[in-house]
Parts: structure tokens; C-alpha cells; sequence
């Protein structure tokens, strides 16, 4: 006899990097999930159709393409009651942000404002929302903990993130609803955004084409493997971990983190070895709106048992090569 669906969930975002790999997941274990995306074309469209064809082979997936900057888009969605809603969806880049401040705007100030009223109107009592390490801004001392003051955010991004994790405490004090902000560091892996560094360095050394590299390589990131957070929403999407979450308080907001800490010049190193091709490197120095180093405190993480997976940066970028090679060469 056929098992039925676990739990309703929304998602966000669906067709974009994280959101494919968190729906894939929990549709694997058995969750009826609607996807939402506005598939727009801050990179390659083809990849957010090709995730979104991927997902729809399951019964239990339904898609909708959807603006959440268009409150009256959301209209559609009333007919499902949904059990959580992981938000997912954004404008993402800190570089993009100085080219096209209004998009920010738009997507991460309105749409979230419009996705958070649905769920005060639909009664939604679970809200997982994605946020950044961005927020930190260019904080000195290392590694970064949720107890940090976030007052000085670097770019449109950054602060659209704080808004977001502002609106979401309101909400919960006032109607509520559960929300659960999650800082993402550094999120890289297979069907990665092409924007990203692992994904550009790999497609211009595999293309013998010229790689930049800022502040001349020195720049440190703390990397999380796209894996460990789709297991992390596999672990919340349970009664007994989400109830341990909440149970002081309706908010909570979490790092994320592999604990994958490495300098650029390192990372590089790493896909060169992979690529079995050395890289056309251009130097050059800090870009604006760049930070120099990143590093996670995960200790609330730990405590509340959600990570599980270790993902070395060797294995990870291994594998993301060869995703590469067999995806888009």
C-alpha cells in the first residue's frame, strides 16, 4: 500500500541552486511539495528549467511560476494548506547588488513582505527562511556567532537579509508563527549558480580562458557543501528537531556552515587538480562590497544536533568538477 504524504510543504525559489536540492530532498522522503519561482534571468535560465524538469518526474511536486513581488500572484497557492513554508527565494550576488539595487528591492523586500502576510493569512505556523553571511558585514573578530550585532550591513543585499530576519521576529511576536532564519556561508555543489567562483574558475580553466582572482587571492571562505543543508532541512522537517528548535522561543536564527574554511588561492589549487588543467590567473585587488574573510560559529548548530555530514572542501570541489564536465562540456 502506497504511503501518503508526510507533510504539505511550500517552497520558494524551487528552481534556483539551494531550493532544487532541499525540494529534491524532502521529495524524496516523501513530502508533497509546491515549488514557486519567477525563473528570471540573473544567470542562465536553461539550469533553473532543467532543476525544475528534474523535480516535476515526482507525482508529488507541483510548480507554479510565480512573482512574489506580485502579492496577488500568491492567490493560486490558497488552495493547498501547507504544513511549513521554506522560503528560499532572492535576489542573490553581493556584487550584482551595485549594478541593480532595485531588484534587491523587489524580490527580498516585497516578495518576502507579501510571502510573510500569506502566511498570516493562511495560518501557516512554520516559516524556514534562507538568510546570509553577508549580515555580519565586515565583523573583525572570527569565527561569527548569531549573538553578533548586525548593524553594518555592506551592501543593498546584506540589509534587504536583515530586513528579512527583522519582519520575521515581528511576526512571530505578534501572530505566532514559528520562523527559523538560516545564515548560509558560502553554499557550493553540484548544479551550483554559475556566478559563483568554484563554478566560474571551473568553466574558464576547463575553457583555458583567463580566471580573475581578487585581493589577490587572499580572501578566506568558510564553505558549506549544498549536501550538509539539504540534510539539515531533512533533519527540521521533523516534529521532534523542529519542536527542539522552538522550544524557548518562536525565533531562532542559525549559522550554516561546513566548517570548510580555505583561502582562495588554495581553492583554486584544488579545482586546477581536478581539472588536471593550471589556470590563466589574473590578479587583481579587493572588489567593493567584498570581505575579506569569513568563518562560522556553528556551536548553536551543534546543540541542536542538525549537523551530521562532513563534507571535505577536497571531495566536495572533486565532485563538483565532475558534475561539471558531465553537465555542461
Amino acid at each position: 500500500m502506497k504511503q501518503s504524504p508526510k507533510y504539505k510543504i511550500l517552497i520558494t525559489g524551487s528552481a534556483g541552486f539551494i531550493g532544487f536540492h532541499v525540494a529534491r530532498q524532502l521529495l524524496k522522503e516523501n513530502h508533497f511539495c509546491v515549488g514557486v519561482d519567477n525563473l528570471n534571468d540573473y544567470y542562465d535560465k536553461n539550469l533553473k528549467l532543467n532543476r525544475t524538469k528534474i523535480l516535476k518526474k515526482n507525482k508529488n511536486y507541483k510548480f507554479f511560476k510565480i512573482d512574489l513581488s506580485k502579492k496577488k500572484q500568491l492567490n493560486i497557492l490558497s488552495k493547498y494548506k501547507f504544513d511549513f513554508v521554506i522560503n528560499l527565494a532572492a535576489q542573490a550576488g553581493v556584487r550584482y547588488a551595485f549594478k541593480n539595487p532595485d531588484s534587491y528591492i523587489k524580490s527580498n523586500v516585497i516578495g518576502f513582505t507579501n510571502l510573510i502576510s500569506f502566511i498570516k493569512e493562511r495560518k501557516i505556523k512554520k516559516l524556514i527562511f534562507a538568510s546570509t553571511s553577508s549580515v555580519y558585514g565586515d565583523i573583525n573578530t572570527f569565527p561569527w556567532s548569531e549573538n553578533n550585532k548586525i548593524d553594518s550591513p555592506l551592501t543593498i543585499y546584506s540589509s534587504s537579509k536583515i530586513f528579512n530576519e527583522n519582519l520575521a521576529y515581528s511576526y512571530s511576536k505578534y501572530y505566532n508563527i514559528q520562523c527559523l532564519g538560516l545564515r548560509f556561508f558560502t553554499v557550493y555543489g553540484e548544479f551550483g549558480r554559475p556566478d559563483m567562483a568554484i563554478y566560474n574558475f571551473t568553466k574558464n580553466i576547463l575553457e583555458n580562458k583567463p580566471i580573475t582572482i581578487f585581493n589577490n587571492g587572499n580572501h578566506m571562505r568558510d564553505f558549506t557543501h549544498v549536501d550538509i543543508i539539504k540534510d539539515i532541512f531533512s533533519q527540521l522537517i521533523t516534529k521532534k528537531k523542529i519542536d527542539n528548535v522552538f522550544k524557548k522561543n518562536n525565533f531562532e536564527i542559525l549559522n550554516i556552515a561546513g566548517g570548510n574554511k580555505i583561502k582562495l588561492l588554495d581553492l583554486v589549487s584544488l579545482i586546477e587538480k581536478y581539472c588536471k588543467k593550471k589556470a590563466k590567473k589574473i590578479f587583481v585587488g579587493m572588489q567593493i562590497g567584498d570581505i575579506k574573510k569569513t568563518q562560522a560559529d556553528i556551536t548553536k548548530l551543534k546543540r541542536f544536533k542538525l549537523i551530521k555530514k562532513n563534507i571535505k572542501i577536497s571531495d566536495g570541489v572533486k565532485r563538483f568538477v565532475n558534475w561539471y564536465k558531465k553537465y555542461a562540456v
